[in-house]
C-alpha cells in the first residue's frame, strides 16, 4: 500500500478520536440541564425480625419507664429565702398500678425532693417510701391516674446465660426514652455500693450505660425486667461497655420490704460479730471466716448450738465457732457473711459450715 494511502488512513483514525474526544466534553454544555427532582424511592421491604422484636420490646416497655430529677433547698443570701433547684436527674420504673416508682438510691441520695415525668410528659411530685443504701434502690410513689401507670413486666436473673440480648431504656444526659441494646457479658459480678457494702450475683452488659441511665430497668428479649442499671466501669465517666445492673431477683425480694416498711431487713443467724476484734485471732489461728463473739438467747443460732467467744473461770479465753459457709457461698469476712445471708429469707434453714474445736461441722439453722 502507497504510503500516502497509509498517511491518509492515519489522519483519518486520529480524526476520528479526537471527534470522540471532544464529543465527550462538550456534549454535556449541550444536554439538558438537571431537573432538581427527588429521585426515585427504592422500596424498603419488611423489616428484619430481630428489628420487629426491638422495635416491639421498646413500644411495649417505654410507657413504664419514668426520669426522674431530684431537687435540693436552696438559701438565698440575702434574702434568706428558700427555693427548691434541681439537682440531678435519673431514670426509674413504675412498679404497679399504685404509683410506686423504683429507682438507684444514689439517685435520690442526698435529695429534699423529686419529680417524676411519665412517657406522656405529665410531671408528679414524687414522695419517698423507702430506701435500702446496700442494694443501692429506692421506692417513690406517685399519685397518677391508675391508667398512666403501666407496671413493668418481671422476669428472673437467677437462669440467665452470658450472651443473651439485653435491653435498657433510660435518660442518658437528661435525653429521655433512650434505648440501648446489647449482651450480657458476664454474671456473678461483685459491685460496690455507696455505702461500701457488696451486690453478689450483678449483671455485666456492654449495652451503652451513662450518666442518667442509673435506676432504668435492664429487660429480657421477652421485655420483662431482669435488673436495674445502677453503675459503670469507666475512666471517663462516660460508657466504656462495662456497666452493672441489680439482678432482679434481689430487687423483687428487696422493694416488698420497703414498700411494707420503708427498709430492709436482712435475715440473721443471731450472732453477734466484730470483725477488728477477731481479725487477729482468726490470723493467728491461721483460719479463714467470721468469728462468733456472742450468740444471742432464742435466736436460730442458740437453737442450733453454736457457741460464742468465752472465758474460763481463770480468764482463759475459749474461742467460738467460726463460721466458713453459708450453704455453698465461701464466707471470709463480715461482708461474705451478710452477702451470703442476703440471698435467703427470714424463716429459711441454712446449712452453716463451722470450724470448731478443729474440725469442721455442718449446723442447720433457722433464720430470722
Amino acid at each position: 500500500m502507497p504510503s500516502s494511502a497509509i498517511r491518509r488512513i492515519s489522519i483519518t483514525l486520529w480524526l476520528v478520536v479526537l471527534s470522540l474526544f471532544v464529543w465527550a466534553y462538550v456534549l454535556p454544555w449541550f444536554s439538558t440541564s438537571p431537573s432538581g427532582d427527588p429521585r426515585t424511592v427504592t422500596p424498603r421491604g419488611d423489616l428484619a425480625e430481630d428489628e420487629k422484636s426491638t422495635i416491639a420490646i421498646f413500644k411495649n416497655a417505654s410507657p413504664s419507664v419514668v426520669y426522674i430529677t431530684t431537687l435540693t433547698q436552696h438559701v438565698n443570701p440575702w434574702t434568706r429565702s428558700v427555693a427548691e433547684v434541681a439537682q440531678g436527674t435519673g431514670s426509674g420504673f413504675i412498679w404497679d398500678s399504685s404509683g410506686l416508682v423504683v429507682t438507684n438510691f444514689h439517685v435520690i441520695r442526698n435529695a429534699t425532693g423529686a419529680n417524676v415525668v411519665l412517657h406522656d410528659h405529665d410531671e408528679y411530685r414524687a414522695e419517698l417510701i423507702g430506701v435500702s443504701p446496700d442494694h443501692d434502690l429506692a421506692v417513690l410513689r406517685i399519685s397518677a391516674p391508675p391508667r398512666k401507670l403501666q407496671a413493668v413486666s418481671i422476669g428472673t436473673s437467677h437462669d440467665l446465660n452470658v450472651g443473651q440480648k439485653v435491653f435498657a431504656i433510660g435518660n442518658p444526659f437528661g435525653l429521655d426514652q433512650t434505648l440501648t441494646t446489647g449482651v450480657i457479658s458476664a454474671l456473678g459480678r461483685r459491685i460496690r455500693t455507696i455505702g461500701n457494702r457488696t451486690i453478689d450475683d450483678a449483671i455485666q452488659i456492654d449495652a451503652a450505660i451513662n450518666p442518667g441511665n442509673s435506676g432504668g430497668p435492664l429487660l429480657d428479649s421477652a421485655g420483662r425486667l431482669i435488673g436495674v442499671n445502677t453503675t459503670i466501669v469507666s475512666p471517663t465517666g462516660a460508657s466504656a461497655g462495662v456497666g452493672f445492673a441489680v439482678p432482679v431477683d434481689t430487687v423483687n425480694r428487696v422493694v416488698p420490704q420497703l414498700i411494707a416498711s420503708g427498709s430492709y431487713q436482712p435475715p440473721r443467724i443471731g450472732i453477734v460479730i466484730n470483725e477488728p476484734l477477731s481479725r487477729p485471732i482468726l490470723d493467728r489461728l491461721g483460719a479463714e471466716g467470721v468469728l462468733i463473739v456472742e450468740v444471742q438467747p432464742g435466736t436460730g443460732a442458740d437453737r442450733a448450738g453454736l457457741r460464742g467467744t468465752s472465758r474460763t473461770p481463770d480468764g482463759t479465753a475459749v474461742i467460738g465457732d467460726i463460721i466458713q459457709k453459708i450453704e455453698e457461698r465461701t464466707v471470709r469476712n463480715d461482708n461474705d457473711l451478710f452477702s451470703a445471708l442476703d440471698a435467703f429469707e427470714r424463716g429459711q434453714t441454712v446449712d452453716i459450715t463451722i470450724h470448731r474445736e478443729g474440725q469442721a461441722l455442718t449446723i442447720p439453722v433457722e433464720l430470722q
